[in-house]
This record gives C-alpha cells, sequence and structure tokens, in this order.
C-alpha cells in the first residue's frame, strides 16, 4: 500500500477511532463516554464499514504473517453481556484461523495461583506474525480481583505485600510489562465494551429467552450485578492509570452491538496499517532458483 493510499485509510478511519482511544494524555472519566454512541451512521451503512474491514483485516494478516516481524495483542474486557464473544467472532470472520488464536480466562487454576498474576498470560502471549485475542485478560486482577477482596486472600501472595497500594503497583507492573512487549515488537490494543446497566438487563433478559443461550446465564451474573457501581469505578481506575501511547484502551461503546464492530475493526486495521507491512522480499539469488524450478515444472508437462 503506498504512503498516499494509507493516509487515505487513516483518514476515512479516524472518525472511528480517534474519539474513542485514551493513551493516558489528559483526564478521563467513564461517565463522559456515551453508551448508544451510533457516530453518525445508521446498521445499513455500518454493515459495510464492517465487510471493508473485514477484507483489510484478512489482508494485513496475511502480510504480518508473511513478515514475521511484529505480533497484535488484543484485549477484550467489559461488563457480562457487553458483547465481547460475539465482536471477535464478527470482526475476525474470515480471517486465516492459523495467524490468529483466542484465549479465554476464566477463574486461576490451582496451578495458575501458584504463579504470579500476569503469568498464565504470558504463557499464551502471540509469536511473531501472529495475532493474540484475549477475551478478558491479567486486567481482572484489577476488576473482579479489586471488587471482591476474598478473592486476593486466596492469592498465597506474603501478606506483608498485600497493602494499601496494591493496585497502584499492580497498574504500575502491568504498564512496564505491556511497554516491555511494545519495545520488542508487539502492538497492544484494549478495548473496553462499554455498555449500559439498561443495556445489561435487556441482554440478561434475551438470554433467558432464548434457549440457544440459556447456558451464558447463571444466578451469579445478578450478584455481580448487584455491584456494578463498584465495577464501574474500578473500570475507569484500570482505564485512568494503564492507557499509555504504547498501549491505549479503546472504550467502545457498545449498546449497539453493529457500531462496537465497526470501532473495533475500524482500530485493528488502522494500527496494522501503520505497521508498514508487506511481503517479505524475494532476493536474487531465490529468483534464479525459482526460474529453475519452472522450468524443470515446464518440462514435466511434455513428457
Amino acid at each position: 500500500m503506498s504512503k498516499k493510499s494509507s493516509q487515505s485509510l487513516a483518514d476515512e478511519l479516524k472518525p472511528y477511532v480517534a474519539p474513542f482511544r485514551y493513551d493516558g494524555s489528559g483526564e478521563f472519566h467513564l461517565k463522559s463516554h456515551r453508551t448508544n454512541e451510533k457516530g453518525g451512521l445508521d446498521k445499513e451503512r455500518a454493515t459495510g464499514i464492517i465487510e471493508a474491514n473485514r477484507e483489510r483485516l484478512s489482508d494485513f494478516q496475511e502480510k504480518l504473517y508473511a513478515q514475521d516481524r511484529w505480533s497484535l495483542l488484543l484485549i477484550f474486557q467489559g461488563m457480562d453481556a457487553a458483547g465481547k464473544d460475539s465482536a471477535i467472532k464478527s470482526v475476525f470472520e474470515g480471517v486465516n484461523p492459523q495467524g490468529c488464536e483466542v484465549t479465554s480466562f476464566k477463574q486461576p487454576s490451582t496451578k495458575e495461583l501458584d504463579h504470579d498474576f500476569l503469568w498464565r498470560s504470558m504463557i499464551a502471549l502471540p509469536e511473531r506474525g501472529r495475532i493474540g485475542i484475549f477475551n478478558r485478560s491479567y486486567y481482572e486482577e484489577c476488576l473482579v480481583v479489586r471488587v471482591h477482596p476474598e478473592i486476593l486472600a486466596k492469592q498465597k501472595i506474603p501478606p506483608q505485600l498485600v497493602t494499601k497500594d496494591i493496585w497502584k503497583e499492580r497498574f504500575e507492573d502491568i504498564s512496564a510489562m505491556e511497554r516491555y512487549l511494545a519495545r520488542n515488537g508487539t502492538a497492544i490494543l484494549k478495548f473496553f465494551l462499554n455498555v449500559s446497566r439498561e443495556e445489561q438487563r435487556e441482554r440478561f433478559l434475551e438470554r433467558l429467552e432464548d434457549p440457544a443461550k440459556n447456558w451464558k446465564f447463571s444466578l451469579a451474573d445478578i450478584g455481580e450485578r448487584n455491584l456494578w457501581a463498584k465495577y464501574q469505578a474500578a473500570c475507569q481506575d484500570m482505564i485512568r492509570h494503564t492507557s499509555t501511547q504504547a498501549a491505549p484502551w479503546i472504550v467502545v461503546p457498545a449498546d449497539h452491538k453493529w457500531f462496537a464492530r465497526v470501532v473495533i475493526g475500524s482500530t485493528i486495521v488502522a494500527a496494522l496499517d501503520s505497521l508498514d507491512l508487506h511481503f517479505p522480499k524475494v532476493d536474487k539469488a531465490d529468483r534464479s532458483e525459482f526460474k529453475q524450478v519452472r522450468e524443470a515444472l515446464l518440462a514435466e508437462g511434455k513428457k
């Protein structure tokens, strides 16, 4: 892609990326980000953008894989029913699965609890040339664990290390780790799917009414919903303290799933576009070998 066409793509996608990107510059207040934003689009126009981004993403992913220099880490966080699963499925529809891996982080196992809180995420990081998608991540340690202090008590951390500064320290550790990854060729994008409490309620009701979605619901979800204010405060603190130029948070309006997919797809495509990805160039020696191989194959056809 030429520099001019690349700039054209960046300009085209900017309205669906820039308003939702926070890199630590200035103040951040979660309440100032609308959950029902549509970006001036209707669903029909959004569908066209989503499909175009899928094609672009597929093309960039092939170059990312072939170039084998960069890796891309995508982190998805959000309240229950924010649409993380469906967004990942939609945005990456048609992308070669060989170059892309999704890791979902559930409740830590006994083995995972015998390591530091970042360990299980570190062993799942994408290799060079690959896209790694974290459906929830190490950020759960600053959200669920913060809202439920009893979980922290089970993490086997020496008591004298569990101080009032533990969340500040975890933010610092996470930011240092992400800076290290960025310096070593991992591009990082973090998506917070910002859904309203009312929309979550509607989606929970939908899960109850649809037999195919019943498995997604548990009574514990209602208990967590009752802690909405605490989770919102924890999310705001997390985004405010871990947003950097190298690893920004994208606060995605998630009440309309179709617009969330526009924002997510556009952000990923714009980030890949900025990496100057291209297929490796073949040197003269290899081209000489190609000529010999071609002649051999043509000779086979004459037998």
